[in-house]
């Protein structure tokens, strides 16, 4: 059997996940009123998740630019690194997330706890890796 292919880059996959992390680390707002400067407060409102949030905006931005294709891939890579298969049943997969897809996918995907993660693990059933991407752009 062939090896599969991907049809989304492992360098998007792995912007994703770099960016899908700085969302997870986010807390809940602790102080809604803070008129107070930042570093006064040890810098704690950074890592607080607000309705308008940046990164959750530049991800969905990002995931509803892809082609349809890469989209497939991309919920198929999600699934097949949480466990719901192995490289082998790569092309059930995609099938799968081709007749589930809709226009809610980012929705979707950023819905994930664990999405960074199992993305990387997807990557890793392909033989890639986001070590690499990660040193250049954290």
């Amino acid at each position: 059997m062939a090896e599969p292919a991907l049809s989304i880059s492992p360098e998007k996959v792995c912007f994703i996940v770099v960016k899908a992390r700085e969302f997870d680390v986010q807390d809940v707002e602790t102080d809604p009123d803070s008129g107070s400067n930042a570093s006064d407060d040890a810098m704690a409102s950074v890592l607080e998740a607000h309705g308008d949030d940046p990164t959750y905006d530049e991800l969905v931005a990002f995931i509803d630019g892809l082609t349809e294709e890469e989209q497939v891939d991309l919920v198929a890579l999600t699934w097949l690194g949480r466990g719901d298969g192995d490289i082998s049943d790569w092309p059930d997969l995609r099938r799968e997330a081709r007749r589930a897809r809709n226009k809610r996918t980012a929705a979707y995907l950023l819905g994930k706890p664990m999405l960074a993660d199992h993305l990387e693990d997807g990557l890793a059933e392909f033989g890639c890796s986001c070590e690499e991407f990660e040193k250049g752009h954290l």
